[in-house]
């Protein structure tokens, strides 16, 4: 009981059922023996255990859900009712009680039918449940017809017989309803139920049999009994029936459910023709009655047989529409199965893909789990590192990074810091590393190393070239400041030679002009002459000394004899003022413009003082030619030489700026410089001039004609 709901175990109902048992089974052991008061008292103990019993079942019923209880309930209402009417206006004849209104009692059929309805929408399906109406019915009449046989007394009449089949229907509906349901679903309450309904039965039959021969008093104690404690029973079960035993509409069909139903109709309709022909033959029954029940047996097999037809050709169009969905889902499965293949080799290609991105990439690719041990790495973080791939998969990173060689402490934080340093070859190999999340369970991390070593070269080599010029800025700043010096250092010689020396000498020549012109004027020509004279030799060498101011600026050797024989006569005259070996060679020379030949005599000469101040040379060369619409000048020595990378900012900044005049001169000209000198195996100065550059002549404005 302890698997009973709470509401299902409450006490006034089980105590009211109990007291009703006890009371029916005292009343009918001190019933009295015979008389108008034994009917009475035997129809009140059944009548008021069925109304206990419907009582019972309606309160249980209310509680706890039992599909069909309330319909049978009804039935036992109807039980009680019709004894209450018999007990009380029924008792004066007792002989023969066989009558149009037996009818009446089909009413109990109703509720019955009513409850094995709602148990078979319960259980069975809509096509199942036709097939076992069919089978319960075939039974219902094959049994119906065995009653009543059994039932009709010989030589019955029409009302008789019609009682007969009354009682028969009513105790076949009772027995083949519950026996059918007990058998497709043969749970507990369902056995239980079916043994209830068969003693109920058995009452009706054996009520009928005597009602319909009037032996019927209303004091057989067996009637009455079984009447009375089936309805007690039925009560019981639907109070105490455990929810074990109660089936659901999940409920487990029995497999020999719907075979053994089937056999029991052709078993009972054959029992049941077997009945009608012994009836016959023994004249119980007439050959129109015999004839009715057998078309009634036909008419039942008939249903049997359309409804097995009806099913098998359900089954056949189930059967073809499950083929057909079968073809259609196998169709459907075949395409599936090819858009799955089509995914794998799409995957397959796109895996394939990923690996070969994976394992061609330049940069090196490494992931980590969530514990920095190194899952997978490619090949080139394999020749980063210089290792194997299976010394470096499934270790952790310090251990990896302790085994690079050449790593310094910076690689072993480089996933964290995402700067990393080797030194390979006595080269230093910079790497950057990025670390991206990889959304994996469990957790995983890719980390992009890249060699960034030819980005620092650059970005060093562009410092580097920055910082050059830098240098050269301030190294042209300072000859630029330096050369404007010099300038205006030498237009102040210049103008205060000329004011000292041909000015002076000019306005003296004035002055005794003057004075010869009057001595010539008084007569005194002779003096005048002897003036004239004076100021012709003045003149003369003012002359000389505006040459020297002219030489200074253009050689007057360039203008007289060219290129070629001005540089050979500059180098042969310091070979001898310095005691000097030198050789001078010439390629082809093409026409070059005056502003050139004046750069490269200047280059010459400051090559020339430079050498004589500072070489200490035994020999010294010169070559000249022209090529590709360049002058090319170059000066060697076998000198001491200098370094002239190392010292040449040094020479600027002591002042000695005559390289560096020379190389400013050159490249304002789009021109080059070439030094070439190392310490002990002397010097050479290479100049390239280009011949087409523009000079500051060509830029000035023409000057204007005068008018008139």
């Amino acid at each position: 009981m302890s698997s009973l709901p709470r509401d299902a175990r409450t006490w006034p109902t089980g105590v009211v059922l109990l007291v009703a048992s006890i009371a029916a089974g005292v009343g009918f052991l001190v019933l009295p023996d015979r008389g108008q008061a034994r009917v009475v008292a035997a129809g009140a103990i059944v009548a008021g255990a069925c109304i206990v019993a419907a009582w019972v079942i309606g309160v249980t019923q209310a509680q706890r859900r039992w599909m069909g209880a309330g319909h049978v309930a009804t039935a036992l209402l109807v039980i009680a009712a019709g004894d209450l009417a018999f007990m009380l206006f029924d008792t004066p004849t007792r002989q023969q009680h066989a009558s149009a209104a037996d009818l009446g009692f089909l009413v109990v059929a109703v509720p019955i039918l009513l409850a094995i309805r709602d148990e078979f929408r319960l259980h069975f399906p809509p096509d199942s449940r036709r097939e076992m109406w069919v089978d319960v019915m075939l039974v219902t009449v094959s049994l119906t017809v065995i009653a009543y046989v059994l039932l009709r007394p010989a030589e019955a009449d029409g009302v008789m017989s019609a009682s007969a089949a009354v009682f028969a229907i009513l105790a076949a509906v009772q027995f083949a309803a519950f026996g059918g349901l007990a058998l497709w679903v043969p749970s507990g309450g369902h056995l239980v139920q079916f043994g209830i309904m068969t003693g109920l039965a058995t009452a009706t039959a054996m009520f009928g049999w005597r009602w319909v021969h009037g032996t019927f008093d209303g004091t057989s104690l067996e009637i009455n009994g079984l009447f009375a404690f089936t309805a007690l029973a039925f009560a019981a079960f639907v109070r105490w029936c455990p929810d074990s035993w109660k089936p659901g509409k999940d409920a487990r069909v029995s497999r020999w459910g719907r075979p053994v139903l089937t056999s029991a109709a052709v078993a009972a309709a054959l029992a049941a023709l077997a009945f009608v022909s012994m009836s016959t033959d023994t004249g119980g029954i007439s050959h129109q009655q015999a004839g009715w029940l057998v078309a009634a047996l036909g008419v039942c097999v008939v249903l049997r047989i359309v409804a097995n037809q009806v099913r098998g050709v359900q089954a056949n169009e189930r059967v073809r529409t499950a083929l057909e969905q079968k073809e259609v889902a196998l169709r459907d499965a075949d395409s599936a199965l090819e858009r799955v293949r089509e995914a794998n080799e799409t995957l397959r290609e796109s895996e394939e893909h990923l690996r070969l991105v994976f394992e061609t990439a330049v940069d090196g690719i490494v992931e980590l789990d969530a514990r920095d041990v190194i899952v997978r790495v490619n090949d080139a973080f394999c020749q980063m590192v210089n290792l194997p791939r299976d010394v470096i998969e499934g270790q952790p990173w310090t251990a990896v990074a302790a085994a690079v060689k050449g790593a310094d402490e910076s690689f072993a934080t480089l996933p964290s810091t995402g700067q990393g340093q080797i030194t390979r070859d006595g080269q230093p190999l910079h790497l950057e590393s990025n670390t991206s999340a990889v959304p994996l369970m469990p957790p995983r991390k890719l980390l992009l190393v890249r060699d960034v070593t030819s980005g620092k070269i650059a970005d060093q080599t562009i410092r580097s070239l920055f910082k050059f010029l830098q240098d050269r800025d301030e190294d042209r700043t300072n000859i630029l400041r330096r050369m404007n010096a010099m300038i205006e250092a030498e237009q102040n010689r210049t103008a205060r030679d000329l004011h000292d020396g041909p000015v002076q000498g000019v306005s003296a020549a004035s002055l005794s002009l003057e004075a010869a012109l009057l001595m010539i004027k008084a007569g005194e020509i002779e003096r005048g002459i002897e003036v004239l004279s004076r100021i012709r030799v003045e003149l003369s060498d003012e002359a000389d000394a505006l040459r020297r101011l002219m030489s200074g600026l253009r050689p007057p050797l360039l203008e007289e004899r060219g290129l070629i024989p001005a540089l050979r006569e500059m180098l042969t005259r310091f070979g001898a003022d310095n005691g000097v070996e030198t050789s001078f060679t010439s390629g082809t020379l093409q026409t070059v413009p005056d502003d050139v030949e004046t750069l490269a005599w200047r280059v010459v000469q400051e090559a020339l003082t430079n050498c004589g101040k500072h070489a200490n040379a035994s020999r010294v060369t010169m070559h000249v030619e022209t090529d590709a619409g360049q002058l090319q000048v170059e000066v060697a020595d076998d000198g001491i030489g200098f370094d002239y990378s190392g010292r040449s900012r040094e020479f600027l900044r002591s002042g000695r700026v005559g390289l560096a005049s020379m190389r400013e001169r050159v490249e304002l000209s789009n021109g080059t410089l070439a030094v070439h000198s190392t310490p002990g195996k002397g010097t050479t100065i290479t100049a390239t001039l280009p011949l087409d550059v523009i000079t500051l002549r060509e830029l000035a404005p023409a000057p204007q004609q005068a008018k008139g």
